[in-house]
């Protein structure tokens, strides 16, 4: 594995892949790795793509300061982690290679309600933030394909329509969430849990079987207020449970108005803030 700190060093090594006709598959991440990520560039080798991953902390997504300073940061073992998982290129920079001073690189794109509702409506800012530094990886590092995480779901819809919007060639890939064996949705943050609260927190997952069990019989809004209350009753606090039709994100009402329902929450476990997520209802469902 070649690990790169600046664009230009980063583009001379992608040009001579380009050369020899090698595809890049992507997969930015924040570090903190576990084999959620890992499972990303595993697709990417699966599929022929040269798996290519970045790690930066982007400060632009954080809405809240002491989040990007509590955001935990493990380079050395992240390193080893990609280079036992086959990564040939990782992509590390400072902050002023991503954005050099004095450009104002900011995506500006209107994502409708995508970006309002669940995690815009809590979190101000922060896709803004987010779509503005996977556009600029994805211009720095020239890939073929991208490969991201379904936990973050919104997240993912938002990355699709931005590549819609910019009429970009970049295939989209989505790899299902990795879960630990008792059902947590892996994630950087886990570490932060107490252990207290690392026993609690897979009850997120239990509550959201439930309601994909229950959604085909009663309506969104009893589902949810007995997420929403289960979560509570769990010792968690929850910020939403929502039932949106998968590609719109708009919420829906019964199981039979929409061929593609994710139901998404996210929940406070102490002072560790976590996001999970369950397709309710996929388009080729005939149930």
């Amino acid at each position: 594995m070649i690990l790169f700190k600046t664009v230009s060093d980063y583009r001379a090594w992608h040009a001579e892949q380009r050369r020899a006709g090698r595809n890049i598959g992507f997969a930015p991440t924040m570090g903190a790795l576990h084999e959620g990520h890992l499972e990303l560039l595993h697709m990417a080798q699966r599929a022929g793509d040269v798996p290519v991953a970045s790690i930066f902390v982007n400060p632009t997504q954080f809405n809240d300061p002491k989040d990007l300073e509590k955001y935990p940061r493990t380079p050395g073992r992240d390193m080893e982690l990609l280079l036992s998982a086959g990564c040939e290129a990782l992509f590390m920079p400072e902050v002023n290679e991503v954005y050099p001073p004095g450009q104002d690189l900011t995506l500006h794109l209107d994502f409708g309600q995508l970006d309002k509702v669940m995690e815009g409506a809590f979190r101000p800012g922060h896709f803004a933030g987010m779509a503005t530094v996977v556009n600029r990886l994805i211009n720095i590092i020239g890939p073929q394909r991208l490969y991201m995480g379904q936990k973050d779901f919104q997240q993912l819809t938002i990355v699709r329509d931005m590549l819609r919007q910019l009429q970009s060639p970049v295939e989209l890939v989505m790899c299902p969430t990795v879960r630990e064996p008792d059902g947590l949705a892996m994630s950087s943050r886990n570490m932060r849990l107490s252990p207290e609260m690392r026993q609690i927190a897979p009850v997120i997952y239990q509550i959201l079987l439930e309601a994909k069990a229950a959604f085909q019989h009663r309506p969104a809004a009893q589902v949810q207020a007995h997420a929403m209350a289960a979560l509570s009753a769990a010792g968690l606090k929850p910020e939403y449970f929502e039932l949106a039709e998968g590609y719109t994100l708009q919420p829906v009402g019964q199981w039979s108005d929409a061929e593609f329902v994710v139901a998404c929450t996210a929940a406070w476990a102490g002072e560790v803030r976590l996001i999970d997520n369950l397709v309710l209802k996929a388009p080729e469902d005939k149930t």
